[in-house]
């Protein structure tokens, strides 16, 4: 993929320095918005699906920095688009978890990661409130905040604790349910926290078993996905595995995978 274990561990540091600039320019926004000062907010493909001034504010400060740091690569972001290049292209979501950050409540966080012919090779996933910072190298491993990760292992699908999401759309969220009212009877229980990267990194970290969600963007799941392949999961990322849904992001415990991944076709996962 024309990267070396050398310049991978580079690309992560680099990856971790602009997500914590980011992430503390999104945490005093927060502090100001909390205090009653106004963010502009407008609406993209429905008008829960919401984008404030200090996304965009975000992402314009990581690209900067990116310039800077690593001139001539590409960047793909979520607010300002972009394509990948030849070498590397970093694909940023400036705020993942948008309408929490809005509410003011703390499930958000800022990622990017690094990836070469649209593989990540290195990410960092950022809490601006927490301070948490996950990292991850291809084939070196994932940490949270310099500590190793490890995926749990839940013995049965009843003792397995999933997390998930749902679209915009309200008829695919209908669909999108339909399933998880399958799902329910049979797993532990099921989560929904809000920002798909912070999902990957809790099943990163063991605090879930598994996520599944259809509809990521590459920018959801660059840097979080490879932090959970990292950690040890099962990951099937969008287009990998068709039976899932064109679409579905499937991350699980591997302990659990293949049975999850057969109880999910028999809920009609593949309908959604």
């Amino acid at each position: 993929m024309g990267v070396n274990e050398t310049e991978s561990p580079q690309l992560r540091d680099i990856a971790v320095r602009v997500a914590e600039e980011a992430a503390d320019l999104v945490r005093r926004a927060r502090a100001a918005m909390l205090t009653g000062e106004p963010v502009q907010v407008d609406t993209k493909s429905t008008e829960t699906d919401v984008v404030t001034a200090v996304d965009r504010a975000s992402e314009r400060l990581i690209r900067e920095r990116l310039a800077e740091l690593r001139p001539g690569d590409e960047v793909l972001g979520e607010e300002e688009g972009g394509a990948a290049g030849d070498g590397v292209t970093w694909v940023v979501d400036p705020i993942d978890g948008t309408v929490n950050f809005l509410y003011g409540a703390p499930g958000f966080a800022v990622s990017v990661g690094a990836q070469i012919d649209g593989v990540s090779v290195a990410g960092a996933v950022v809490e601006p409130v927490s301070g948490r910072c996950w990292t991850a190298v291809r084939g070196q491993g994932a940490w949270l905040d310099g500590r190793p990760l490890h995926v749990s292992s839940p013995p049965r699908l009843d003792l397995t604790l999933v997390g998930t999401g749902f679209a915009y759309d309200a008829e695919r969220r209908a669909r999108q349910a339909a399933v998880v009212l399958e799902l329910v009877p049979r797993v532990r229980d099921i989560r929904r926290a809000g920002a798909a990267s912070l999902d990957l990194c809790a099943t990163a970290a063991g605090w879930l078993d598994a996520y599944v969600e259809h509809g990521l963007h590459r920018w959801d799941w660059a840097a979080g996905a490879l932090i959970a392949a990292e950690a040890g999961a099962t990951v099937s990322l969008p287009g990998e595995d068709p039976e899932l849904g064109a679409d579905a992001t499937f991350v699980a415990a591997s302990s659990i995978a293949q049975p999850l991944r057969a109880l999910l076709i028999e809920c009609g996962i593949d309908q959604v």
